[in-house]
């Protein structure tokens, strides 16, 4: 088995260490530039278009994270025929999970309130918020999108999901489609986007999807910055439309301090930190789906290229 690496932006050393333990009998090199020596499977992240093109002889392409959009960007440079296979959860569920439910909690539980009121020495109680009439909806109901859903009716909240096709449920209200999504957004008081970036969902967070939230709503974007028309949102913040957001990701990483996010107060802003990718799960993952490969048996986490996930 050999096996071609490359992830940008990441300690190539950890990932081979992780790997050469879950698939111990592999030969693995990192790709250089000028590298067109054969490989069996190829992991990567945001790889060169060099390193793939051409690479027909390859079994399979591993995306070591669940987005592929920066893959699939490559276009014709992916070899004919060679499947593209994301991961499908390898730790960042729960990650997932756990950071849009502080975001939530610290919205419904008025956290931020109060921590301007701690700034000013204010001893004051604020009305909470009934939590009959908060619905969190979430926007893209894959594997992640399944796992926040689940952890947040863990608290009781009214959970709403859209997705592209019907969905359904124990527990939820769940939309589908164009037709659905006016729908979805005028019930959801906390909207939470993980949608894979897609030409379909680019931009799919601007002036007149925000604006059919009730007003006073909040948005968590965890997904990709690209899904935000990032000017629209200010906006509706600034008018009052929107209560605030909690974004992990954003157009342009790192976000530059001139930016005007970083004035805004309601806005709270992290570093896409929100689910970081786990190798040794990761490892193991692709480890079990590379030996049902060679069995010939079906995986999960196939990416169908038309679809963009």
């Amino acid at each position: 088995m050999e096996i071609l690496f490359y992830a940008a932006g990441a300690n190539p050393d950890a990932w081979l260490t992780s790997i050469q333990q879950a698939i111990p009998d592999a030969s693995i090199r990192v790709w250089q530039e000028g590298d067109h020596a054969p490989a069996d499977v190829a992991l990567v992240w945001k790889p060169p278009a060099a390193m793939l093109r051409g690479r027909t002889e390859l079994k399979a392409i591993f995306n070591l994270g669940a987005g592929v959009d920066a893959i699939l960007q490559l276009g014709e440079a992916l070899p004919a025929g060679v499947p593209v296979v994301r991961l499908d959860d390898a730790g960042m569920g729960i990650q997932m999970a756990e950071f849009v439910a502080h975001a939530v909690l610290r919205y419904f539980r008025r956290l931020d309130a109060y921590a301007v009121q701690h700034q000013a020495q204010q001893w004051r109680f604020l009305k909470p918020f009934d939590k009959q009439t908060f619905s969190v909806g979430v926007l893209g109901m894959g594997v992640l999108g399944s796992r926040i859903a689940a952890a947040l009716q863990h608290f009781d909240f009214p959970v709403l999901g859209w997705s592209r096709t019907q969905k359904n449920i124990p527990g939820m209200t769940c939309f589908s489609g164009a037709d659905g999504l006016n729908t979805f957004l005028s019930q959801t008081r906390v909207l939470v986007c993980i949608l894979p970036l897609t030409t379909e969902t680019e931009n799919i967070l601007n002036h007149a999807t925000l604006s059919a939230l009730p007003r006073g709503a909040y948005v968590i974007n965890v997904a990709r910055g690209a899904h935000l028309v990032e000017a629209d949102l200010l906006t509706l913040i600034q008018q009052e439309h929107i209560a605030g957001a909690t974004l992990d990701v954003f157009r342009e990483e790192p976000l530059p301090v001139t930016h005007p996010f970083w004035q805004e107060p309601r806005i709270n802003i992290t570093p896409h930190i929100s689910a970081l990718t786990l190798r040794d799960d990761s490892a193991r993952q692709i480890a079990a789906k590379i030996k049902a490969l060679q069995a010939g048996q079906p995986i999960t986490g196939l990416v169908d290229p038309q679809r963009g996930y």
